[in-house]
């Protein structure tokens, strides 16, 4: 009987966070045309996203009561959404990056029956469990990738619309878009009275945190992706101010929590001391970062705004640098996964 306390037993049901910012900082590089980067990213996304996929069915084969006691749990869950916005952004840059626009609508496709079937098992289970734990112990940031996942498929949808348009596709968009707002919502006032009226510890102020800036800032380049498609659908053109508020809204949303997020961290590391050690959950930082410089591009150019120009150099200078930092973590511990016995 196979061991349950090896990588692969107790393998991070968010770990496709890594493809999610190392894909979207790979868009971000190519938009200020630094080709090389934008290519180099990429590739390691895309092998990064072969070997997360390896490891994530091997473990539903063999650990299957793992998956589901993290599938149905609370606090870990939604944690596996990742995987649907992993795909959707690794899709969104093989068509930007590399031209593989195929690929692309390939993976859009295959992003949908794991984004339904992902969702309702977690989403499900947390409904109807008898035994539920408290706000404090049940919610985190990980809930915010509800909204990631479902503005991923509205990010690439709305792109390939605008190379192959159809009103049903334009609708599916529009739809996803606004679901992943009203979501937004909910969610955001739990975790916002999470935070501000119970006691919070430092290691529950983890990395993922920072996705309630990411699940906003996803939401932008859904929105400016949609206004960008807008000649090929005349739905969206009728619903052009509309939208172009909402994205507005959202990204003055993931601007004000920037913020909080870097005070949350240093009140971890350097107030309450906790140390940096490497954590898969820490892609879930990265990727806010990327997220926020492309989507601020792309919204420059879906509402004629010049004003933001330098902005976008400066979240990907930051990006790279939390990017790289990560990384090495990474390649240390799976030098040390290597090192340790065979389980």
């Amino acid at each position: 009987m196979p061991t349950s306390t090896g990588p692969i037993a107790t393998l991070f049901p968010g770990y496709f966070a890594l493809v999610m910012a190392t894909g979207i900082i790979s868009i971000a590089a190519e938009q200020q045309e630094i080709h090389w980067l934008a290519v180099a990213l990429y590739t390691i996304a895309a092998i990064g996203y072969v070997v997360l996929w390896v490891m994530s069915v091997t473990r539903v084969v063999r650990y299957p009561r793992l998956f589901l006691a993290d599938a149905t749990d609370h606090a870990k869950g939604f944690a596996f959404l990742t995987t649907v916005a992993g795909t959707n952004v690794l899709g969104s840059a093989s068509g930007i990056v590399n031209g593989w626009w195929d690929l692309a609508w390939a993976l859009w496709w295959l992003s949908l029956p794991i984004y339904v079937v992902l969702l309702y098992i977690t989403l499900i289970a947390v409904v109807i469990s008898s035994d539920k734990p408290g706000l404090a112990g049940g919610i985190n940031g990980t809930w915010f990738l509800i909204i990631v996942s479902t503005q991923s498929v509205a990010v690439l949808g709305a792109l390939l619309l605008g190379r192959h348009p159809h009103d049903l596709l334009a609708f599916a968009v529009i739809a996803m878009f606004t679901l992943g707002l009203v979501v937004y919502l909910i969610v955001m006032t739990m975790v916002f009275l999470r935070w501000t009226f119970d006691p919070l510890d430092p290691t529950e102020a983890s990395p993922p945190a920072w996705i309630a800036a990411g699940a906003v800032a996803i939401s932008v380049l859904a929105g400016s992706n949609i206004l960008l498609a807008a000649e090929a659908s005349v739905r969206i053109q009728r619903l052009s101010p509309f939208l172009e508020g909402m994205t507005v809204l959202a990204w003055a949303t993931a601007t004000f929590w920037f913020p909080l997020m870097v005070a949350i961290g240093v009140w971890r590391h350097l107030v309450r001391r906790l140390p940096v050690v490497y954590h898969p959950s820490y892609w879930a930082l990265v990727f806010p970062i990327g997220m926020y410089g492309a989507a601020t591009f792309r919204m420059r150019a879906a509402i004629a705004l010049d004003h933001l120009g330098w902005l976008p150099k400066v979240t990907l200078a930051a990006a790279m640098l939390a990017w790289s930092a990560t990384f090495v973590g990474l390649v240390h511990t799976a030098t040390k996964w290597r090192t340790s016995p065979v389980r």
